[in-house]
């Protein structure tokens, strides 16, 4: 089995679910906003299930989040447009990325020793642009073990893009800024729509395991071409 970490110069990250734990704390977010407006009591997966679909079903919109809250809103009868339930979801959400969220257990090890290596290293997130703020210069968690912008070389948010994973502009966008080719690069992704989009670049794809992808792992397992328990065994490859 080839070793892409040892072969390939570029490492690409996701963020949410692969660098962080913090699909959870999306899905505690939206259970949140559903009981402010005013919907049925909803368990964790089937919260998770319906914005994996969501973000499907308009990646090309211009804010598929938008659209998500507009049909959350509509489940939820309430009146709220897509761009108030979206203002709401942002005030609910900001509080927590900003305490909750953490690194997934490896991930600072990994990266460093990645960069020590001489690595090219970069982020490729649906994640938009004010919450990866959040992640880059307000989480105290992530800031004291792995300041991010002292070690990935860029960061590519949902902004930067008009067609969000599974769609493979992102990671075209950046070969392209980069100076990269296919054959450079090598991408770690935790979900199915990550992964689908990093082989339609043309990209080798490790899937790293996220308890809130469980109903994926099957078919992920068939595309992928590397798979670990965590970011830990990523590492044991190089060290």
């Amino acid at each position: 089995m080839p070793n892409y970490l040892q072969e390939r110069n570029t490492i690409i990250f996701d963020m949410d679910g692969t660098l962080v734990d913090s699909v959870g704390v999306w899905n505690q977010v939206d259970m949140e906003l559903i009981r402010k407006l005013g919907g049925v009591p909803e368990g964790e997966i089937i919260v998770n299930h319906r914005r994996d679909l969501a973000l499907v079903k308009y990646r090309t919109q211009e804010s598929p989040y938008t659209c998500y809250c507009e049909d959350l809103g509509k489940i939820c009868g309430s009146t709220l447009s897509g761009d108030e339930i979206m203002a709401m979801r942002h005030e609910i959400a900001h509080t927590m990325i900003r305490e909750k969220v953490q690194l997934k257990p490896g991930a600072a090890d990994l990266v460093k020793k990645l960069k020590d290596m001489g690595k090219t290293l970069v982020i490729a997130t649906t994640t938009n642009r004010g919450n990866m703020d959040i992640y880059r210069y307000k989480n105290q968690n992530i800031l004291k073990e792995l300041p991010l912008d002292e070690y990935f070389d860029a960061i590519y948010v949902r902004e930067m893009v008009t067609a969000i994973k599974p769609d493979p502009q992102v990671h075209l966008k950046l070969m392209k800024e980069l100076d990269k080719k296919p054959s450079d690069c090598f991408i770690f992704e935790d979900s199915l729509v990550g992964v689908q989009a990093g082989k339609a670049a043309g990209i080798p794809v490790a899937v790293i395991y996220d308890r809130y992808s469980e109903t994926d792992q099957e078919e992920m397992r068939k595309l992928a071409d590397q798979w670990y328990p965590s970011l830990k065994e990523a590492l044991e490859t190089i060290s």
